[in-house]
């Protein structure tokens, strides 16, 4: 049986890859990939302390981390779309909305 600690720091190695890789890329792309790295990194640390205490609420706040991350997957590209229809880049710097 793996330790609870060995998914935590699992867990928090990829929380730090997403958030490092939020603030240095400035690919719209790649910053939401990084998004949902965030959140499959806080799905772990639920799992994992759910197991760990034999409670099924880790779970249940998972299913719905998922649920939003599909929806907010849906909505982002489809706007990231829509950009770049307009922009013709998805250069996070190269895109200001205020002008047209």
């Amino acid at each position: 049986m793996v330790p609870t600690a060995y998914y935590l720091v699992l867990a928090a190695i990829l929380f730090s890859i997403g958030v490092g890789s939020f603030l240095i890329k400035r690919n719209i792309i790649t910053i939401f990939m990084s998004i949902e790295l965030m959140l499959n990194a806080v799905n772990l640390t639920f799992v994992a302390f759910a197991h760990h205490w034999h409670q099924i609420n880790g779970q249940i706040f998972v299913f719905f981390v998922m649920v939003v991350a599909a929806a907010e997957a849906a909505v982002g590209l489809a706007i990231i779309i829509a950009i770049f229809r307009t922009r013709q880049t998805l250069n996070v710097d190269q895109i200001d909305l205020m002008k047209l």
